[in-house]
């Protein structure tokens, strides 16, 4: 087990070119099956399970109240195990050949109007020092590039590039894409570069986005700036980095872009992720449509 295990650990940081995050839940959700396993079927070696064990384990998981999200994500931790066991010949059928996902009830996100976002950029429009420079920044890119948290929290100074106006992402599975910016960005960035100078100490130098102590920002950081400054002026459920990407995302599509464009920025690799986006824009479609429509008249 240990060297099937440390052979998947490679191909996923090799061939996959998975980040260390992603691998170590894989590794973790399978550990997790191997103890479940051990403990209710007295087995170590999970690559000689069926799948009736398999779903015992589902059962257990859903007793427990973790979400079909969350279970589904552990099963595909398995299946790209069981896929890679297949790959090197170490098994001839995968226990999972059959299982279907658990079903998920699909939450509709809701993005920022153009009003509210436009209320937070007026209420810092004139950003004075470091801090307030930076956030602002934080939000317009998010807002006009449709850029990922940690993608922003990864950007590093050389990534930027003021010449032609644009960005260098380093996106899920290290897939990088150039994303371009607005000339409004690009003066916002240089005054923060200016700022970002300023600071007395710097630790963590070759990232753009620091704390005022000079430090690499963190998920939970960029998740508090954006919920903070849209807290202000909305009263959506959630108020977040990942809505403010649907909102770049809407806004678009709501102004006429098609969507094979909008799913190259957002660095999607097909077009069904990206359609998660426009149930938006086809309620914009359906109000011109109604407005316009001289059977609508009355």
């Amino acid at each position: 087990m240990v060297n099937t295990t440390d052979a998947f650990m490679a191909y996923l940081q090799k061939e996959k070119k998975y980040s260390p995050h992603t691998i170590n839940a894989y590794l973790n959700d399978i550990a997790n099956f191997q103890s479940f396993n051990k403990v209710h079927f007295d087995q170590n070696n999970i690559e000689k399970v069926n799948y009736s064990q398999i779903r015992t384990w589902i059962v257990s998981l859903v007793d427990n109240d973790i979400s079909n999200v969350s279970v589904n994500r552990k099963i595909s931790s398995l299946k790209a195990f069981y896929k890679f066991l297949l790959k090197i010949k170490q098994i001839e059928v995968s226990p999972l050949l059959k299982h279907k996902t658990l079903k998920i009830s699909k939450k509709i996100q809701i993005p920022f109007s153009e009003k509210e976002v436009a209320e937070v950029l007026t209420g810092i429009q004139n950003p004075s020092g470091f801090e307030e420079v930076r956030d602002k920044l934080i939000i317009d890119l998010f807002y006009t590039t449709g850029i990922r948290r940690t993608e922003l929290i990864r950007l590093k100074g050389l990534d930027v590039d003021f010449s032609n106006n644009t960005i260098k992402v380093l996106g899920k599975r290290n897939k990088e894409r150039i994303i371009p910016v607005l000339p409004i960005i690009k003066e916002e960035l240089s005054l923060y570069v200016f700022e970002r100078s300023s600071l007395e100490s710097i630790k963590d130098k070759e990232f753009l986005f620091l704390t005022k102590k000079g430090l690499k920002l963190n998920d939970s950081f960029v998740y508090r700036l954006i919920n903070s400054y849209f807290s202000a002026v909305s009263e959506k459920v959630k108020k977040s980095p990942h809505i403010l990407r649907h909102t770049f995302a809407t806004h678009l599509l709501n102004n006429g872009a098609d969507l094979n464009s909008v799913k190259e920025l957002l660095g999607h690799a097909s077009l069904a992720s990206t359609q998660v986006y426009t149930h938006s824009s086809l309620s914009e479609l359906k109000k011109v449509y109604e407005d316009s429509h001289p059977r609508n008249k009355r």
